[in-house]
């Protein structure tokens, strides 16, 4: 009896909500089946995103050898174009992914049980056929149940024909997805949008910036986000249509778009900026090109496999994207207004701080990133695991991103570290320049492990549709964040800064843990008892 308390105890203990990050720890590096579909989806998504910030780095280091006033302008314009494309890109992308992964999840359900009624039907046509036939037996007077003859070509010909069509219809159907067509229709509607308002109001916005009119950053910074500006439309559309691929757990064609694309971006870099001579134009125009050419790759793929053209507009769900798209609209706002802030404080410094800000936010970024491949995993598998209500399988996910996060945070913390501190002279020659980006190493890459639990974290509460209290809980981060970055910024200048984005994102970390930590919110089941504990 004592024996069976005990095992009612420690099933009790793991049933407290925060005790479930620690749970089945040991199998974080297993390759289990949960494992491996974790993998197979973070892994070419982790590459995916990666690569873009990676052309960036590029960028920023051919950029670099034109002179520290052009790489600190550039500095400025892409946080400013960051800004406005995550204000759009980041509420598109992940509702699109959860409600892609739900409808297609639904599909798929529906789809066996009409299968399945398909199979019951054949079955209760096949004992149809079966009929009592009475016989003329004088030694054995008693009715015997005989199979009745088809036609041959109705058992065999015309049947298996009709299943041969329609099994090779099913092959080329296209998937009726709503929230595709949606997301598309939306991403191209704020592309534009976006063009608009940076074209016609850089140079004001520039100058909220901190670049003012007797600025010698002006000119390049002007050229640079005018022309990223005209690649608005392409980003949102295609990162429109990565949401949708990473709805249908496919990773590995938005990986190939972007390889493809990012690619060609640095083939073009030194072309147009050293050849041609075009400067900061030049590496904006490659850019942009690459944009293109990555939004065409995934629109042929995607017209394959999806009916774009939904049969009327009462099919869109502008509402369903709208209702949700707010909440992560104001998240969002919060995220990047307080990494935006951070840019423009470094530029009121100079430019040896901006230069040097610029190079360790874009690496401090880039890596944090790789860690969103497992938060695209952990989203797609809850998304469907909530569609199916499958609570113990969204439990398990979310746990082990979390725990495969944490083991990722180490890992990049120790390369950023070595490669930060040995690799600072390809990003300039400036003396100055490699020293500020010395000092910012700590923060860079101590914060790594903070980083990678956080962005693991927005995964796991946008796969449980959990939106409105990731707004409201980021909303409140950014208003501590913003006071410390105005208040440390004063007082300790430069690492003032990094200090504000560390408390940043410790804060933002705890306020993502805190509703699967605290069972509430969709992560209500946490408290139920398990079965297992019940029977002891």
């Amino acid at each position: 009896m004592a024996e069976v308390g005990n095992v009612a105890c420690t099933e009790r203990r793991w049933n407290i909500p925060i005790f479930v990050f620690f749970e089945d720890i040991r199998n974080v590096f297993k390759f289990d089946d949960l494992g491996m579909e974790i993998l197979r989806i973070a892994f070419p998504a982790a590459l995916a995103l990666a690569a873009d910030p990676i052309a960036s780095l590029i960028d920023t280091a051919f950029i670099g050898h034109l002179g520290a006033v052009e790489i600190a302008a550039v500095g400025v314009s892409i946080a400013i174009f960051n800004q406005a494309s995550k204000v759009t890109i980041f509420p598109l992308v992940n509702i699109t992914t959860s409600f892609v992964a739900e409808e297609d999840t639904v599909r798929r359900i529906n789809e066996k049980e009409a299968k399945a009624d398909l199979e019951k039907g054949k079955m209760e046509k096949n004992d149809s056929t079966k009929q009592p036939i009475l016989t003329d037996d004088h030694d054995n007077d008693k009715t015997e149940t005989k199979e009745t003859v088809l036609a041959p070509e109705f058992k065999t010909t015309k049947c298996e024909s009709l299943d041969n069509k329609s099994k090779g219809k099913l092959k080329h159907v296209k998937r009726h997805i709503p929230s595709a067509s949606t997301a598309i229709l939306m991403g191209c509607i704020l592309g534009i949008l976006q063009t608009i308002f940076l074209i016609f109001l850089a140079k004001p916005i520039l100058s909220l910036m901190g670049v003012k009119s007797d600025s010698p950053m002006l000119s390049p910074a002007k050229k640079y986000l005018t022309l990223r500006a005209i690649g608005a439309p392409a980003v949102l559309l295609s990162l429109a249509m990565q949401g949708i691929f990473r709805g249908f757990k496919d990773t590995r064609t938005p990986l190939f778009a972007t390889v493809a694309g990012d690619l060609t971006n640095i083939i073009l870099d030194p072309i147009f900026i050293f050849v041609f001579r075009w400067g900061v134009s030049g590496a904006a125009i490659a850019h942009v090109l690459s944009q293109y050419l990555i939004t065409i790759i995934l629109l042929f793929k995607l017209m394959t496999e999806v009916d774009l053209l939904p049969p009327s507009a009462k099919d869109l769900q502008f509402s369903k994207f709208l209702k949700n798209g707010f909440w992560l609209l104001a998240r969002v706002i919060a995220v990047t207004f307080c990494v935006t802030l951070a840019a423009s404080m470094a530029a009121r410094l100079g430019t040896t701080q901006m230069a040097a800000f610029q190079v360790c936010l874009q690496i401090w970024l880039t890596s944090s990133l790789l860690a969103d491949g497992l938060a695209v995993a952990g989203q797609a598998i809850l998304a469907s695991s909530f569609a199916e209500k499958d609570f113990q399988k969204a439990k398990a996910a979310g746990v082990r991103v979390l725990q495969m996060g944490l083991v990722l945070g180490f890992g990049l913390a120790i390369v950023v570290a070595i490669g930060l501190y040995s690799g600072s002279g390809v990003f300039s020659k400036d003396k100055n320049v490699i020293h500020f980006i010395i000092i910012a190493i700590p923060f860079v890459a101590g914060t790594q492990p903070i980083n990678s639990v956080a962005f693991v974290l927005d995964g796991v509460n946008f796969g449980a549709n959990d939106f409105a209290y990731s707004a409201y809980s980021m909303v409140l981060v950014g208003a501590l964040t913003i006071t410390c970055e105005f208040v440390l910024s004063k007082t300790n200048g430069y690492i003032g800064i990094w200090i504000a984005l560390a408390i940043f994102m410790v804060l933002r970390t705890f306020a993502g843990l805190w509703r699967m930590g605290t069972g509430t919110g969709p992560w209500r089941f946490l408290r139920v008892p398990s079965i297992t504990e019940v029977k002891s």
